[in-house]
């Protein structure tokens, strides 16, 4: 009797997160898992959401994780952490013990650390090549690098921030690349030449999972309706690495100014009102967003709109994380290269032009469209 042909396995997606320990980086991982084994939904995965059936992107169940850090610790004691806060359910890092302590032994040192006297080339050198052994110790057919490290206050002028270094370490080991961060990345002035003849895609800056998400929505309402807004102003409380990192006044002012570019871009210009935010190291990764708009309606009658977003960073941004990882493996793929505008629907402060949240939702569909016809 005649053996059935096999199907060849497809082969393994690599994600490579630079702040691989952090709680983004620990919830992607160990979502992922969950989601492969079928123990939970993929509530808030838009990638596996039926538009998106038919874009040929790599399986949740291909996909390998590894990483940069320069933080110690284990994965599965991170896990561990975030299902005491109610980030992950408190079952969870028991069931995926062993994805976790797989992806854990990926994790290689990050830098620069204090006291480093690497050269900015031999640090980049440094990363490129643990990309690449990465490839070669998991067969990896290509490999996205994700950045969900903390933010880093601008640079200085000639300055090398760690993003940058890992961003050109990406280029050189001919990896597609996302900067789910505010942080500089790929945005570094000696970076663009590079940028432009890698021949990979990339995307970011700055996921957009809470405030900013719903900022998005409502900006352009306002605009839509010819509601005159006067101010806007809101506050930030949150704990965790990000709001240690956020405390920073230059690191937070890096972050606003996505939040920034958003009320600008949808109302034509930017009202009068900052975003404040504290740190409140008790909240973890839990995280509350206030929102107050002044605005006047027919007549110059004045009128508020004030809301709350209560969340958690971790469980909103890993989901956009495994999405992008798994769309920009898919461009690669499919031969495409440089920035991709049509993922700004994820990002604060994306690549292209401006455009409302429907537009950029319309234009992602379409992009799935574009790789599911791309063999």
């Amino acid at each position: 009797m005649l053996e059935p042909a096999q199907t060849p396995a497809a082969a393994p997606t690599g994600v490579w997160l630079v702040g691989a320990r952090g709680s983004v980086a620990t919830t992607a991982v160990a979502g992922c898992a969950a989601l492969e084994a079928g123990l939970l939904p993929p509530t808030g995965l838009l990638t596996e959401t039926p538009p998106f059936a038919g874009s040929h992107l790599p399986a949740l169940s291909s996909l390998v994780f590894g990483g940069h850090d320069t933080a110690g610790g284990v994965l599965t004691k991170r896990a561990e952490q975030l299902a005491a806060q109610g980030v992950l359910p408190h079952w969870l890092p028991g069931a995926v013990h062993g994805e976790l302590t797989a992806a854990d032994r990926r994790i290689r040192p990050g830098g620069p650390l204090p006291g480093d006297d690497r050269s900015p080339e031999e640090l980049i050198a440094h990363f490129a090549a643990d990309l690449r052994q990465f490839a070669a110790d998991t067969g990896a057919a290509r490999t996205v690098v994700v950045n969900v490290a903390s933010t880093e206050p601008a640079p200085a002028p000639g300055a090398w921030p760690a993003s940058s270094l890992y961003a050109a370490a990406a280029l050189e080991a001919g990896c597609a690349y996302v900067n789910f961060t505010p942080s500089t990345g790929l945005r570094h002035p000696q970076l663009a030449q590079a940028a432009r003849a890698c021949g990979l895609p990339f995307a970011g800056r700055d996921g957009k999972t809470g405030q900013t998400l719903l900022r998005s929505v409502l900006a352009p309402m306002f605009h839509q309706r010819a509601l005159e807004v006067r101010a806007w102003s809101g506050t930030n409380l949150l704990g965790g690495g990000d709001g240690a990192a956020l405390a920073d006044p230059a690191a937070a002012a890096a972050k606003n100014a996505g939040k920034e570019r958003v009320l600008a871009d949808s109302l034509g210009t930017l009202p009068q009102g900052t975003v404040h935010i504290d740190d409140v190291p008790v909240l973890g990764d839990w995280k509350t967003a206030w929102d107050h708009v002044a605005f006047d309606g027919f007549l110059g009658t004045r009128m508020v709109l004030q809301t709350i977003w209560q969340g958690c960073d971790s469980a909103l941004a890993a989901p956009l994380v495994l999405d992008l990882a798994r769309l920009l493996a898919r461009a690669h793929e499919a031969g495409l290269s440089g920035p991709r505008p049509e993922l700004g629907f994820y990002f604060k402060d994306p690549d292209g032009d401006a455009a409302s949240l429907a537009e950029q939702y319309a234009a992602l569909l379409a992009f799935a469209d574009r790789l599911g016809e791309s063999r």
